[in-house]
C-alpha cells in the first residue's frame, strides 16, 4: 500500500469522520487502520484494509443513525416493529456505500492507497442469517422502510452460526459451517447495557394482588440473557438510518466460581453454554424432540426480547403502556414470531397488572400477521407438552384466549362444529399441538398474503374458515425487491444506462421506468442493451470457470432456476425437459437449437433426501452432457454451489430466461422472479405466486406461459391424479424416464435414482408428468424467440420497464397507507455533524 506524502487536502470544515472527499476518505481509511485495527501497513492483511475500509464507511453512518435515533425518540414517532426470525442481508459494505452516494471518490481513494477496491469489497463474510426469500424479504423491506423514512426497529436474532455453507461432493450436497463472525462484524454494535432476561421452563403460582384480583407468578426453570447488537439500515440517498436488533443468548451468570472452586469446571459453565446454544445456528434441523425445543425456545426468546425492549422505549419516551398499539405496529413476519402474542399479554398482565381485557384489546390492535405459505405442513404446530415445558405460562395464556375465542366463534357458527374444531387454536387430532397461524391470526388485526393469488388462495383454502369469521381483516400485499441492491449494485452497467436515457432518481421512483418502453424500438439502445448483457454474461462465465471448472459460451443462452431446492419448486421438471433436449441431440446431431446453459443454484434443507436427491440429479446430467462431444457445445449443465446474496446479484445480471416453474398454487410469491425481470430476464412460468402479476405488468406477449392452472391442480387432486396416465400417453417422457431410471446419468446404477422416478410414477404429487408436455412445447418456443435476436432485446427491454410494482417501495408504502398507519419521519442532519452533550 503507498503511504500519500500529504494528506491534508481534504476540504475545510471536513473531518475524517464524516467527510466524503477522496482526501478526507484517505485520512479516515489509515485512522481507522491504525488507531482500531492497531496495524500500519506492512503487517496489515486484506483482511485488515476491508476492516478498515468499513469502519470508515461505518463512520459516515453513525451521523445518520444517531441523528434518526434522537429524532424517533423527541418526537415519540410511531415505529414499525418488524419481527423475523430470518434476515438474509447480504454484504453491507458495497450496500452502504451505494446509499451513500460516495464510491467514486472512495474507489479513488482506495486506488491512490495502492489497493484494489473491488479486492477489499470480496473480503467481507456475507451474514447468512435466513435460509432463502422469507430472510431476503425482511432484508429488502428493511431497505425500503429506510428509504421511505419510515420509523423502523428490525427485530430478529444474531444466530452465531448462519444457514451452513454448501459444497458439492461427487454430486451430493454437503454442509459445512458457517461461521460469519470469524473476523468480526464491524458493522454491529453491542449494547449490554440494554440486556434483557428471558424465562423458560418452570412452572406458574397464583396469588391474590394488594386489590384481591388473582395474578399470575411465574417460576423459571432457567433463566437467559438477551443482549443486543445493533446494525444500522441506511436508507437510499438520505440522512435515515433505522436499527436492526439482533438478540444474542448470554448467560445470566457465566461462570459459577463456587462450583469451579469443587474442582467441577464444566459445571462451572455449563450454564453459559447451555444459554449461548440458544442463539448458536439458523433454525436447526428439528426432526428431533430435543431440537424441536431448542427451535421454539430461539422463537420465544427473540419476541420477549423484543417485546421488553419497546416497553423500554416507550418508559425512555415517557408514553404509557396503554398506548403500546398507538406507538408499535408490529408485523409478524410469518408464524415463527406468532408467539409474540401470548408473551404480549404475559407481559402487561403479569408484569404490569393490566387487566386481560384491555391487554387483549392492545395486543390485537398491535399485531399484524403475514403468511408466507400456501403448504399446510409449513404451518407451524407445536406439541402442547413441549409447550407446558418450555413455557407454561404461554400455554394457560393461550387456553385463556382459545375459551374466549371459540365463545366468539360459536356466537357465529351456531352448530357448526366441525369449523370450531378447525378454528380452534389448539389441534385435538392425534397429539394435541399449538396452532401457531391460528394464534397469529386470532391475535393480530390484519392478516395479509404475499401476491394476488397467494391471497385468494388463503381466503379459499388454508385460512377459509379465518376468513369466513373475520373477511375485514384479510389483504393482499404482492412482495417486493428493492431494486437498490438487485439493479443499482447489482446491474451497474444497466444502471448506468438507464441514467443516461431517465436521468437519476428511478431507483427510488421504478414506474419511471415506463419510460423506457419507448427505447424498445430504437436500434441502436437494443444493441447498446445486449453489450451490457454480454460483458455481464462474460463476468458470469469467468465465475463459473472459478468455482466449477466448467467453461460455457457466453453467446450462449443463460437459462437460470436458482431458489431453494424444494419438490413443489420443480428444478427436476427443468431437468426432464434437459434431457428430453439431449436425447433429441443424440437422436438427430443435425438438430436446430438454440445453444444453451443450464444454471442452477440452490441449498436443501439439510434433512431433505428428496431435494438433495435432485441435486444430484442435476449434477450427473451435467457430467454426461457437458463431457459429450457430440452436444457439449450446444448445451451445458451447471449447478453453482453455495448460493447466496453475492452470487445472486451477479448472476440476476447475466440471466436470461428465468425459470418460474413451480406447480401453480403452491409458491406464495417468489421474489427471484421480480429480481430477474428487473435485470431483462424473460419469464418462462406457470400461474403460481407473483408470476401472474409479472405477467399481467410484462404482457402475455413478453412471458412465456405454460402448464396448469391452480384451479385446474386442484381439481386433479380431487378427481384423483393418475401420473402413469401422461406417462403413457408421452413417447419422449418415456424415454426420459427411461434414460434416468436405466442409470444412464449414474454409470450404470438403476438405483440411485429410483426413489425419485418411483416416486414420480406412482405419485407425482406436484404434477411434472401433468405438466410435462406443455413445458417441453413452451421451451421450443423460446428457442424461437431467442433466435430473433432484435425481437428477444426488445421483450427484455420491456420486461424490465415494466418492472416497477415490484419495488419493495411499492409494498412498504401499501403496508404503511393500509396496515400500520406509519407516516414518514424526514431525518435533518447539521453540516459538519459533531457529537455534543
Amino acid at each position: 500500500m503507498n503511504m500519500p506524502a500529504e494528506l491534508e487536502n481534504r476540504p475545510r470544515g471536513e473531518t475524517t469522520r464524516t467527510g466524503l472527499s477522496k482526501d478526507t476518505l484517505k485520512q479516515a481509511f489509515l485512522d481507522n487502520l491504525f488507531y482500531v485495527q492497531g496495524k500500519f501497513p506492512k503487517l496489515a492483511s486484506l483482511q485488515d484494509y476491508y476492516l478498515a475500509l468499513a469502519f470508515t464507511v461505518r463512520d459516515r453512518l453513525l451521523a445518520r443513525w444517531v441523528s434518526t435515533a434522537e429524532t424517533y425518540t423527541r418526537t415519540g414517532s410511531r415505529t414499525v416493529a418488524y419481527l423475523s426470525a430470518e434476515y438474509l442481508l447480504g454484504p453491507h459494505l458495497g450496500n452502504n456505500v451505494l446509499n451513500l452516494g460516495i464510491e467514486e471518490p472512495l474507489r479513488a481513494a482506495v486506488q491512490e492507497l495502492g489497493l484494489s477496491y473491488d479486492a477489499l469489497l470480496v473480503q467481507e463474510v456475507e451474514p447468512g442469517l435466513g435460509n432463502g426469500g422469507l430472510g431476503r424479504l425482511a432484508a429488502c423491506f428493511l431497505d425500503s422502510m429506510a428509504t421511505l423514512e419510515i420509523p423502523t426497529l428490525g427485530y430478529g436474532i444474531r444466530y452465531e452460526h448462519g444457514i451452513f455453507a454448501q459444497d458439492i461432493v461427487d454430486g451430493w450436497q454437503t454442509e459445512k459451517t458457517d461461521v460469519w463472525l470469524r473476523h468480526a462484524n464491524p458493522w454491529e454494535i453491542a449494547r449490554p447495557e440494554w440486556a434483557v432476561e428471558v424465562k423458560l421452563g418452570g412452572h406458574t403460582e397464583r396469588y391474590p394482588d394488594d386489590k384481591g384480583q388473582e395474578r399470575v407468578h411465574w417460576v423459571p426453570g432457567r433463566s437467559v440473557l438477551g443482549v443486543p447488537y445493533d446494525t444500522p439500515i441506511l436508507g437510499f440517498r438520505n440522512n435515515t438510518a433505522n436499527t436492526l436488533r439482533l438478540w444474542r443468548a448470554e448467560a445470566v451468570e457465566a461462570f459459577d466460581l463456587p462450583i469451579f472452586n469443587k474442582g467441577d469446571y464444566w459445571g462451572a459453565v455449563q450454564r453459559k453454554v447451555e444459554s449461548e446454544n440458544l442463539t448458536k445456528v439458523l433454525y436447526p434441523n428439528d426432526e428431533h424432540l430435543q431440537v424441536k425445543e431448542l427451535r421454539l425456545a430461539q422463537q420465544y426468546f427473540f419476541v420477549s426480547c423484543s417485546l421488553q425492549d419497546m416497553m423500554r422505549i416507550m418508559r425512555v419516551q415517557e408514553i404509557p403502556l396503554t398506548s403500546f398499539h398507538e406507538k408499535f405496529a408490529a408485523q409478524l413476519n410469518d408464524t415463527h414470531p406468532a408467539v409474540a402474542v401470548a408473551e404480549l399479554m404475559r407481559l402487561l398482565m403479569d408484569e404490569h397488572g393490566m387487566n386481560r381485557s384491555l391487554a387483549w384489546k392492545i395486543t390485537r390492535q398491535t399485531f399484524a400477521y403475514t403468511n408466507h405459505t400456501l403448504l399446510p405442513e409449513a404451518l407451524e404446530q407445536w406439541p402442547v407438552a413441549l409447550f407446558e415445558k418450555l413455557l407454561p405460562r404461554h400455554l394457560e395464556i393461550i387456553y385463556e384466549i382459545n375459551d374466549h375465542f371459540l365463545e366468539q366463534v360459536r356466537l357465529q357458527c351456531l352448530t357448526d362444529t366441525e369449523r370450531v374444531s378447525r378454528l380452534s387454536l389448539i389441534n385435538e387430532s392425534g397429539e394435541r399441538h399449538v396452532r401457531m397461524a391460528h394464534l397469529a391470526c386470532a391475535g393480530s388485526r390484519s392478516i395479509n398474503g404475499v401476491a394476488a393469488l397467494h391471497t385468494e388462495l388463503l381466503k379459499q383454502e388454508v385460512l377459509s374458515d379465518f376468513h369466513f369469521l373475520t373477511p375485514e381483516k384479510f389483504s393482499n400485499k404482492t412482495n417486493g425487491v428493492t431494486p437498490r441492491r438487485w439493479v443499482g449494485l447489482s446491474n451497474p452497467r444497466l444502471t448506468s444506462l438507464i441514467d443516461r436515457k431517465l436521468g437519476v432518481g428511478w431507483l427510488t421512483d421504478m414506474e419511471r421506468l415506463r419510460e423506457l418502453e419507448a427505447f424498445a424500438e430504437d436500434a441502436e439502445f437494443r444493441a447498446e442493451w445486449r453489450d451490457i448483457k454480454r460483458i455481464n454474461k462474460e463476468i458470469y462465465a469467468a465465475y463459473l470457470r472459478s468455482v466449477t471448472g466448467v467453461a460455457v459460451d457466453p453467446d450462449s443462452m443463460f437459462d437460470v432456476q436458482a431458489k431453494r431446492i424444494h419438490e413443489y419448486k420443480r428444478q427436476h421438471l427443468n431437468v426432464l425437459h434437459i434431457v428430453a433436449r439431449y436425447h433429441r441431440l443424440r437422436s438427430d446431431p443435425n438438430l436446430e437449437v438454440t445453444p444453451r446453459t443450464f444454471i442452477f443454484g440452490g441449498k436443501s434443507a439439510p434433512g431433505y433426501y428428496m431435494a438433495k436427491l435432485m441435486i444430484k440429479l442435476i449434477n450427473a446430467v451435467g457430467s454426461v452432457i457437458n463431457h459429450d462431444p457430440l452436444v457439449r457445445d450446444r448445451m451445458k449443465v451447471i449447478f453453482v454451489p453455495n448460493f447466496n446474496v453475492r452470487t445472486g446479484q451477479s448472476l440476476y445480471a447475466a440471466a436470461e430466461l428465468s425459470e418460474q416453474i413451480s406447480t401453480a398454487g403452491k409458491e406464495a410469491s417468489g421474489t427471484g422472479n421480480m429480481k430477474f425481470m428487473m435485470n431483462g430476464a424473460l419469464t418462462i412460468g406457470t400461474l403460481d405466486g407473483a408470476n401472474v402479476e409479472i405477467r399481467e405488468e410484462a404482457g402475455a406477449e413478453n412471458f412465456f406461459l405454460f402448464g396448469h392452472t391452480a384451479a385446474e391442480v386442484a381439481r386433479f387432486k380431487h378427481e384423483g391424479y393418475d401420473p402413469i396416465h401422461f406417462y403413457e400417453a408421452n413417447t419422449e417422457l418415456q424415454a426420459v424416464i427411461e434414460l434416468i431410471r436405466d442409470g444412464f446419468f449414474s454409470r450404470g446404477d438403476g438405483e440411485l435414482f429410483k426413489p425419485l422416478v418411483e416416486n414420480l410414477l406412482w405419485h407425482d404429487p406436484y404434477l411434472l408428468f401433468a405438466d410435462f408436455e406443455s413445458y417441453v412445447n413452451k421451451q421450443m418456443e423460446v428457442d424461437q424467440a431467442y433466435a430473433d435476436r432484435e425481437g428477444w432485446s426488445r421483450m427484455s427491454i420491456l420486461n424490465t420497464a415494466r418492472s416497477g410494482k415490484f419495488s419493495s417501495d411499492r409494498s412498504i408504502r401499501e403496508y404503511c397507507d393500509e396496515i400500520w398507519k406509519v407516516k414518514p419521519v424526514s431525518i435533518t442532519m447539521a453540516d459538519g455533524f459533531t457529537p455534543s452533550l
